[in-house]
Protein backbone atom coordinates (compact mmCIF):
# COMPACT_ATOMS: atom_id res chain seq x y z
CA UNK A 1 0.00 0.00 0.00
CA UNK A 2 3.09 2.62 0.41
CA UNK A 3 3.40 4.28 -3.36
CA UNK A 4 6.72 6.27 -2.75
CA UNK A 5 6.69 9.69 -3.53
CA UNK A 6 3.65 11.02 -5.33
CA UNK A 7 1.56 14.21 -5.95
CA UNK A 8 -2.93 14.52 -4.98
CA UNK A 9 -3.38 13.95 -8.51
CA UNK A 10 -1.52 11.06 -9.54
CA UNK A 11 -3.19 9.34 -6.55
CA UNK A 12 -6.63 10.74 -7.36
CA UNK A 13 -6.21 9.26 -11.21
CA UNK A 14 -4.64 5.58 -10.14
CA UNK A 15 -7.51 4.86 -7.04
CA UNK A 16 -10.10 6.06 -9.64
CA UNK A 17 -9.19 3.60 -12.40
CA UNK A 18 -10.23 -0.34 -11.98
CA UNK A 19 -9.97 -2.84 -10.43
CA UNK A 20 -10.21 -0.32 -7.37
CA UNK A 21 -13.01 -0.51 -5.20
CA UNK A 22 -14.94 1.88 -2.56
CA UNK A 23 -12.28 2.56 0.21
CA UNK A 24 -9.29 1.37 -1.63
CA UNK A 25 -6.27 3.45 -0.27
CA UNK A 26 -2.72 3.74 -0.72
CA UNK A 27 -0.38 6.23 1.19
CA UNK A 28 2.17 8.08 -0.01
CA UNK A 29 4.90 10.80 0.62
CA UNK A 30 3.61 14.11 -0.66
CA UNK A 31 5.60 16.28 -3.37
CA UNK A 32 5.54 19.15 -1.12
CA UNK A 33 8.35 18.97 1.40
CA UNK A 34 6.28 20.54 3.94
CA UNK A 35 3.47 17.94 3.70
CA UNK A 36 5.03 14.39 4.83
CA UNK A 37 2.83 11.16 4.41
CA UNK A 38 -0.50 11.01 3.30
CA UNK A 39 -3.51 8.35 3.09
CA UNK A 40 -5.32 8.60 0.15
CA UNK A 41 -8.74 6.40 0.09
CA UNK A 42 -11.39 5.83 -2.54
CA UNK A 43 -14.73 7.20 -1.18
CA UNK A 44 -18.09 7.51 -2.92
CA UNK A 45 -16.49 7.98 -6.22
CA UNK A 46 -13.95 10.91 -5.29
CA UNK A 47 -10.67 10.27 -3.53
CA UNK A 48 -9.90 12.02 -0.31
CA UNK A 49 -6.49 12.28 0.89
CA UNK A 50 -5.83 12.41 4.97
CA UNK A 51 -2.36 13.97 5.78
CA UNK A 52 -0.27 11.74 8.25
CA UNK A 53 1.63 14.01 10.94
CA UNK A 54 4.93 12.34 12.04
CA UNK A 55 5.77 13.81 16.09
CA UNK A 56 7.84 12.65 19.01
CA UNK A 57 8.08 9.25 16.58
CA UNK A 58 4.31 8.75 16.51
CA UNK A 59 2.33 8.79 13.01
CA UNK A 60 -1.37 9.88 13.20
CA UNK A 61 -4.63 11.20 11.26
CA UNK A 62 -6.51 11.55 14.32
CA UNK A 63 -4.82 12.86 17.63
CA UNK A 64 -6.69 10.84 19.78
CA UNK A 65 -5.05 7.90 17.57
CA UNK A 66 -1.36 7.44 17.50
CA UNK A 67 1.02 4.83 16.20
CA UNK A 68 4.99 3.94 16.35
CA UNK A 69 4.36 3.12 12.48
CA UNK A 70 2.82 4.05 9.37
CA UNK A 71 1.58 -0.02 9.17
CA UNK A 72 0.16 0.22 12.53
CA UNK A 73 -1.84 3.09 11.50
CA UNK A 74 -2.96 1.46 8.54
CA UNK A 75 -3.92 -1.85 10.42
CA UNK A 76 -5.99 0.22 12.71
CA UNK A 77 -7.86 1.89 10.21
CA UNK A 78 -8.41 -1.26 8.04
CA UNK A 79 -10.25 -2.29 10.95
CA UNK A 80 -11.51 1.13 12.45
CA UNK A 81 -13.85 3.92 10.70
CA UNK A 82 -11.91 6.94 9.92
CA UNK A 83 -14.62 9.85 9.63
CA UNK A 84 -17.39 8.39 7.87
CA UNK A 85 -15.24 5.92 5.67
CA UNK A 86 -16.35 2.72 7.63
CA UNK A 87 -12.66 1.25 7.13
CA UNK A 88 -9.99 0.72 4.72
CA UNK A 89 -10.60 -1.70 1.72
CA UNK A 90 -7.99 -3.32 -0.32
CA UNK A 91 -4.46 -1.37 -1.33
CA UNK A 92 -4.47 0.12 -4.58
CA UNK A 93 -3.92 -1.94 -7.20
CA UNK A 94 -0.34 -1.34 -8.72
CA UNK A 95 0.01 -1.20 -12.15
CA UNK A 96 2.86 -2.09 -14.14
CA UNK A 97 4.95 0.81 -15.49
CA UNK A 98 4.71 1.08 -18.85
CA UNK A 99 7.85 2.13 -19.82
CA UNK A 100 10.84 0.88 -17.80
CA UNK A 101 14.25 2.80 -17.01
CA UNK A 102 16.68 0.74 -19.26
CA UNK A 103 19.71 3.17 -18.18
CA UNK A 104 20.73 0.05 -15.42
CA UNK A 105 21.00 -2.52 -18.61
CA UNK A 106 23.20 -0.34 -20.38
CA UNK A 107 26.87 -0.41 -20.32
CA UNK A 108 27.40 2.31 -22.97
CA UNK A 109 25.55 5.50 -24.02
CA UNK A 110 25.76 4.26 -27.63
CA UNK A 111 23.93 1.76 -29.18
CA UNK A 112 23.36 0.15 -32.63
CA UNK A 113 20.00 1.22 -34.68
CA UNK A 114 20.03 -2.16 -35.16
CA UNK A 115 18.35 -2.40 -31.71
CA UNK A 116 15.66 -0.19 -32.22
CA UNK A 117 12.23 -0.48 -34.04
CA UNK A 118 10.62 2.71 -35.02
CA UNK A 119 6.59 2.88 -35.42
CA UNK A 120 4.45 6.09 -35.95
CA UNK A 121 5.29 10.17 -36.21
CA UNK A 122 4.76 11.49 -32.92
CA UNK A 123 6.14 15.31 -33.80
CA UNK A 124 8.40 17.42 -36.05
CA UNK A 125 10.32 20.08 -35.45
CA UNK A 126 12.82 22.24 -37.28
CA UNK A 127 15.69 20.37 -36.42
CA UNK A 128 14.71 16.76 -35.74
CA UNK A 129 11.29 14.18 -35.82
CA UNK A 130 10.17 12.26 -32.99
CA UNK A 131 8.60 8.24 -33.14
CA UNK A 132 7.11 5.84 -30.75
CA UNK A 133 9.49 3.54 -30.90
CA UNK A 134 11.06 0.09 -29.12
CA UNK A 135 14.05 -1.22 -28.04
CA UNK A 136 14.97 -4.84 -28.79
CA UNK A 137 11.14 -5.20 -29.51
CA UNK A 138 9.55 -4.73 -26.42
CA UNK A 139 10.62 -1.50 -24.17
CA UNK A 140 8.98 1.65 -25.51
CA UNK A 141 10.73 4.44 -25.76
CA UNK A 142 10.85 7.99 -27.84
CA UNK A 143 13.15 7.97 -30.85
CA UNK A 144 14.45 11.85 -31.50
CA UNK A 145 15.90 11.51 -35.33
CA UNK A 146 17.58 14.64 -36.22
CA UNK A 147 17.13 15.90 -39.22
CA UNK A 148 20.74 15.57 -42.07
CA UNK A 149 22.92 18.66 -41.67
CA UNK A 150 20.51 20.03 -39.16
CA UNK A 151 23.18 20.47 -36.23
CA UNK A 152 27.15 19.42 -36.41
CA UNK A 153 29.12 16.76 -33.99
CA UNK A 154 29.38 19.48 -31.57
CA UNK A 155 26.11 21.09 -31.18
CA UNK A 156 24.38 17.23 -31.37
CA UNK A 157 27.11 16.12 -28.29
CA UNK A 158 26.61 19.15 -26.25
CA UNK A 159 22.82 18.53 -26.05
CA UNK A 160 23.69 14.28 -25.26
CA UNK A 161 26.50 16.02 -22.37
CA UNK A 162 23.46 18.07 -21.11
CA UNK A 163 20.94 15.17 -20.88
CA UNK A 164 23.28 12.91 -19.78
CA UNK A 165 23.86 14.25 -16.60
CA UNK A 166 20.57 16.55 -15.75
CA UNK A 167 18.09 13.78 -13.37
CA UNK A 168 14.78 14.92 -12.12
CA UNK A 169 11.27 13.45 -11.74
CA UNK A 170 10.27 15.85 -13.85
CA UNK A 171 12.77 16.44 -16.90
CA UNK A 172 12.62 13.83 -19.32
CA UNK A 173 15.52 11.14 -18.98
CA UNK A 174 18.11 9.87 -21.84
CA UNK A 175 18.34 6.45 -22.22
CA UNK A 176 20.97 6.21 -25.24
CA UNK A 177 22.25 7.59 -28.82
CA UNK A 178 22.86 6.27 -31.46
CA UNK A 179 25.70 7.67 -33.84
CA UNK A 180 26.96 4.58 -35.91
CA UNK A 181 25.41 6.68 -39.16
CA UNK A 182 23.58 9.67 -40.11
CA UNK A 183 20.66 10.52 -39.10
CA UNK A 184 21.68 10.29 -35.63
CA UNK A 185 19.10 9.57 -32.97
CA UNK A 186 18.36 10.73 -29.44
CA UNK A 187 16.56 7.56 -27.09
CA UNK A 188 14.45 9.00 -24.41
CA UNK A 189 11.65 7.44 -22.34
CA UNK A 190 7.94 7.54 -23.93
CA UNK A 191 5.64 9.66 -22.45
CA UNK A 192 2.17 8.66 -23.62
CA UNK A 193 0.18 11.36 -23.60
CA UNK A 194 2.38 13.62 -26.18
CA UNK A 195 2.91 17.26 -25.59
CA UNK A 196 1.39 19.16 -23.32
CA UNK A 197 0.39 21.49 -25.54
CA UNK A 198 -1.49 18.69 -27.87
CA UNK A 199 -2.97 17.31 -24.06
CA UNK A 200 -4.58 20.66 -23.15
CA UNK A 201 -6.41 21.06 -26.55
CA UNK A 202 -7.57 17.70 -26.69
CA UNK A 203 -10.81 16.15 -25.15
CA UNK A 204 -8.67 15.04 -22.05
CA UNK A 205 -6.92 17.99 -21.25
CA UNK A 206 -9.81 20.24 -21.64
CA UNK A 207 -12.01 18.16 -18.98
CA UNK A 208 -9.02 19.18 -16.35
CA UNK A 209 -10.55 21.78 -13.63
CA UNK A 210 -8.32 24.66 -12.32
CA UNK A 211 -6.38 22.32 -9.61
CA UNK A 212 -5.21 20.33 -12.33
CA UNK A 213 -3.89 22.60 -14.34
CA UNK A 214 -2.46 24.55 -11.08
CA UNK A 215 -0.33 20.59 -10.58
CA UNK A 216 0.68 20.53 -13.93
CA UNK A 217 2.30 24.20 -13.90
CA UNK A 218 4.24 23.10 -10.73
CA UNK A 219 5.42 19.73 -12.08
CA UNK A 220 6.83 22.03 -14.67
CA UNK A 221 8.26 24.42 -11.75
CA UNK A 222 9.76 21.59 -10.31
CA UNK A 223 11.66 20.52 -12.69
CA UNK A 224 13.00 23.84 -13.96
CA UNK A 225 13.83 24.19 -10.34
CA UNK A 226 16.45 21.12 -10.56
CA UNK A 227 17.55 22.89 -13.74
CA UNK A 228 18.25 26.07 -11.80
CA UNK A 229 20.37 24.27 -9.16
CA UNK A 230 22.25 22.79 -11.82
CA UNK A 231 23.32 26.03 -13.50
CA UNK A 232 21.72 24.96 -16.72
CA UNK A 233 18.87 27.05 -18.71
CA UNK A 234 16.39 25.97 -21.48
CA UNK A 235 15.79 28.78 -23.73
CA UNK A 236 12.79 27.22 -25.21
CA UNK A 237 10.45 26.79 -22.01
CA UNK A 238 6.71 26.32 -23.44
CA UNK A 239 3.68 23.97 -23.73
CA UNK A 240 5.14 22.05 -26.87
CA UNK A 241 8.13 21.55 -25.17
CA UNK A 242 6.67 19.72 -21.98
CA UNK A 243 5.64 16.16 -22.15
CA UNK A 244 2.85 14.32 -20.40
CA UNK A 245 2.80 10.61 -18.95
CA UNK A 246 0.30 8.43 -17.24
CA UNK A 247 -1.29 9.91 -14.05
CA UNK A 248 -0.33 13.20 -15.54
CA UNK A 249 3.38 13.64 -14.99
CA UNK A 250 4.53 16.05 -16.21
CA UNK A 251 8.35 16.48 -17.55
CA UNK A 252 10.18 19.21 -19.30
CA UNK A 253 11.70 18.12 -22.32
CA UNK A 254 13.82 18.96 -25.86
CA UNK A 255 17.07 20.65 -24.32
CA UNK A 256 18.14 21.27 -27.95
CA UNK A 257 18.76 25.31 -27.14
CA UNK A 258 20.10 24.42 -23.69
CA UNK A 259 23.13 25.50 -22.98
CA UNK A 260 25.07 25.04 -19.19
CA UNK A 261 26.61 28.17 -18.01
CA UNK A 262 28.72 29.53 -15.51
CA UNK A 263 27.65 32.96 -15.80
CA UNK A 264 24.39 34.24 -14.92
CA UNK A 265 23.91 35.10 -18.89
CA UNK A 266 24.56 33.65 -21.90
CA UNK A 267 24.95 35.57 -25.25
CA UNK A 268 23.11 34.01 -28.14
CA UNK A 269 24.12 34.75 -31.63
CA UNK A 270 21.16 32.73 -33.37
CA UNK A 271 18.01 33.99 -35.44
CA UNK A 272 15.64 31.43 -34.06
CA UNK A 273 14.26 32.98 -31.41
CA UNK A 274 10.42 32.12 -29.87
CA UNK A 275 10.04 35.60 -29.39
CA UNK A 276 6.40 35.46 -28.00
CA UNK A 277 7.91 32.72 -25.25
CA UNK A 278 10.89 35.27 -25.15
CA UNK A 279 12.06 37.66 -22.52
CA UNK A 280 12.75 41.29 -24.26
CA UNK A 281 16.25 40.79 -23.52
CA UNK A 282 16.69 37.56 -25.12
CA UNK A 283 15.18 39.20 -28.25
CA UNK A 284 17.00 42.60 -28.28
CA UNK A 285 19.92 41.29 -27.35
CA UNK A 286 20.04 37.78 -27.52
CA UNK A 287 20.54 37.57 -23.66
CA UNK A 288 19.48 33.82 -22.08
CA UNK A 289 19.47 33.27 -18.38
CA UNK A 290 17.77 31.23 -15.70
CA UNK A 291 15.62 34.71 -15.74
CA UNK A 292 14.83 34.72 -19.42
CA UNK A 293 13.41 30.90 -18.45
CA UNK A 294 11.16 32.25 -15.89
CA UNK A 295 9.88 34.87 -18.17
CA UNK A 296 8.70 31.90 -20.21
CA UNK A 297 7.40 29.92 -17.79
CA UNK A 298 4.94 33.00 -17.03
CA UNK A 299 3.89 32.44 -21.20
CA UNK A 300 3.75 28.85 -20.40
CA UNK A 301 1.63 29.15 -17.35
CA UNK A 302 -1.06 31.59 -19.49
CA UNK A 303 -1.06 28.15 -22.22
CA UNK A 304 -2.09 26.03 -19.37
CA UNK A 305 -4.52 28.32 -18.25
CA UNK A 306 -6.15 28.75 -21.41
CA UNK A 307 -5.95 25.47 -22.22
CA UNK A 308 -3.68 25.82 -24.61
CA UNK A 309 -4.37 29.04 -26.48
CA UNK A 310 -1.43 31.01 -28.52
CA UNK A 311 -0.70 33.85 -26.26
CA UNK A 312 -1.40 37.63 -27.04
CA UNK A 313 -4.03 38.77 -29.24
CA UNK A 314 -4.67 37.32 -32.68
CA UNK A 315 -3.54 39.20 -35.11
CA UNK A 316 -0.32 40.20 -33.49
CA UNK A 317 3.15 39.38 -35.37
CA UNK A 318 6.50 38.64 -33.55
CA UNK A 319 7.61 42.52 -33.79
CA UNK A 320 4.46 43.62 -32.73
CA UNK A 321 4.52 42.00 -29.89
CA UNK A 322 7.64 42.74 -28.84
CA UNK A 323 7.38 46.54 -29.31
CA UNK A 324 4.27 45.88 -26.63
CA UNK A 325 5.73 44.59 -24.74
CA UNK A 326 8.91 47.03 -24.28
CA UNK A 327 5.81 49.49 -24.05
CA UNK A 328 4.83 48.27 -20.65
CA UNK A 329 1.98 45.59 -22.24
CA UNK A 330 1.19 42.66 -20.64
CA UNK A 331 -1.25 40.03 -21.16
CA UNK A 332 -4.44 39.98 -18.47
CA UNK A 333 -5.93 37.14 -16.72
CA UNK A 334 -7.35 34.48 -19.04
CA UNK A 335 -10.72 33.82 -18.62
CA UNK A 336 -11.55 32.03 -15.04
CA UNK A 337 -8.06 32.16 -14.20
CA UNK A 338 -7.90 32.89 -10.60
CA UNK A 339 -6.19 36.28 -9.39
CA UNK A 340 -3.29 34.39 -7.89
CA UNK A 341 -2.12 32.90 -10.64
CA UNK A 342 -2.82 35.34 -13.14
CA UNK A 343 -0.15 37.46 -10.09
CA UNK A 344 2.16 34.32 -10.44
CA UNK A 345 2.33 35.44 -14.59
CA UNK A 346 2.99 39.28 -13.90
CA UNK A 347 5.82 38.73 -11.42
CA UNK A 348 7.56 36.60 -14.43
CA UNK A 349 6.89 39.26 -16.53
CA UNK A 350 8.88 41.93 -14.42
CA UNK A 351 10.98 44.13 -16.95
CA UNK A 352 14.46 43.52 -14.97
CA UNK A 353 15.67 40.13 -14.94
CA UNK A 354 16.48 39.92 -11.30
CA UNK A 355 13.35 41.19 -10.01
CA UNK A 356 11.66 37.89 -11.20
CA UNK A 357 11.12 35.48 -9.18
CA UNK A 358 13.12 32.00 -9.04
CA UNK A 359 11.76 29.05 -10.18
CA UNK A 360 11.97 27.76 -6.33
CA UNK A 361 9.82 30.84 -5.59
CA UNK A 362 7.55 29.96 -8.30
CA UNK A 363 7.26 26.16 -7.51
CA UNK A 364 6.65 27.36 -4.10
CA UNK A 365 3.69 29.89 -4.75
CA UNK A 366 2.28 27.48 -6.63
CA UNK A 367 1.97 24.92 -4.08
CA UNK A 368 0.74 27.88 -1.34
CA UNK A 369 -1.68 28.62 -4.24
CA UNK A 370 -3.08 25.25 -4.25
CA UNK A 371 -4.45 25.74 -0.84
CA UNK A 372 -6.49 28.51 -1.94
CA UNK A 373 -8.50 26.53 -4.48
CA UNK A 374 -9.73 23.16 -2.37
CA UNK A 375 -9.84 21.45 1.45
CA UNK A 376 -10.35 17.74 1.38
CA UNK A 377 -13.05 17.06 3.76
CA UNK A 378 -12.26 15.20 6.87
CA UNK A 379 -8.98 15.51 7.17
CA UNK A 380 -6.16 17.74 6.66
CA UNK A 381 -5.36 20.04 4.03
CA UNK A 382 -2.84 18.76 1.87
CA UNK A 383 -2.37 19.05 -2.29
Amino acid sequence: WFFGTMSRFEAQNILMEPPNDEASFLVRKSEKESIGYVLSVKSNNAVRHFRIPHKDESFYVEQTQQFSSLGDLVNYYCKHSLNDIVSLGSPCHKKKPNVEDINHLLDDWVLPKSEFTIENQLGNGCFSQVFRGRWKNHINVAIKVLKNDSVDNTEFHREVEILKRLHHRHLISLFAICTESSPYYIITELMEKGSLLQFLRGKEGQNQDAASLIDMATQVADGMSYLEEQKSIHRDLAARNVLVGEDYICKVADFGLARLVKEPFYISEEKKIPYKWSAPEAISHGKFSIKSDVWSFGVLLYEIMTYGSVPYPAGFNNREVYNKVKSGYRMEAPSKCPSFIHSIMLKCWQEQPENRPTFKDLRDMLERSSYELESPPGGSREQ
